[in-house]
């Protein structure tokens, strides 16, 4: 869960498989800072808290990233995935404008959550104000997963098929689109290159 809040680490299928753990449905147990919890609500308790917790940790060093580092890489390195400077600029009044609900609503969207806190760095959002923001999109997500791995239950091999065709679809989905930028890109610079030649 801290590597889910700056990459998309699955951290909907840890969520899901921490509540069906709870439910008593799948063998093994829950132990959170030494104590063993039976299933039931208290087992339940702790998955959604070790959640928030690890969470919350990751979105706090994804703000450090984005603070120290974040804007000179993106400017660095940015123009490889099609981040110009006006885009950078245009995200930043999109998050001054929209900050308070952008940051608790991205933290309780699966998959966008992962792509919240490195910007909110980047843009000077303030830690405190950030992670204040933060905790209820993460508590919402982190709570409703564990509840749904809790009612699934027994199904979980099921949801856990179905979930991993969704991600394979997102990652090839994402080669696709990242194959077709730089066709376009190519196709572009060949362009102006023979626009630019003499005849």
């Amino acid at each position: 869960m801290m590597l889910a809040a700056v990459l998309p680490a699955a951290s909907e299928l840890t969520m899901l498989y921490g509540g069906a753990l709870a439910s008593g449905a799948l063998a093994g147990e829950i132990s959170l800072l030494g104590h063993h919890f039976a299933s039931g609500l208290p087992a339940y308790l702790a998955v959604v808290v070790a959640g928030v917790a690890g969470n919350t940790v990751g979105a706090a060093g994804g703000w450090l990233i984005g603070a120290r580092g974040g804007q000179p890489l993106l400017e660095r390195y940015g123009r490889f995935a099609h981040i110009t400077p006006a885009r950078i600029a245009r995200a930043e009044r999109w998050f001054d404008r929209f900050e308070g609900v952008a940051v608790p609503l991205g933290f309780a969207t699966p998959l966008i959550r992962s792509f919240v806190a490195i910007p909110a760095g980047m843009f000077e959002i303030g830690l405190r104000r950030f992670l204040l923001s933060a905790l209820p999109g993460i508590v919402f997500f982190c709570g409703l997963l564990a509840g749904v791995g809790w009612a699934v239950g027994t199904s979980w091999s099921s949801v856990h098929n179905d979930l991993t065709y969704v991600d394979v679809a997102v990652g090839v989905g994402a080669v696709v689109l990242a194959a077709y930028l730089l066709i376009r890109r190519r196709r572009s610079i060949s362009m102006a290159g023979s626009a630019d030649s003499p005849r």
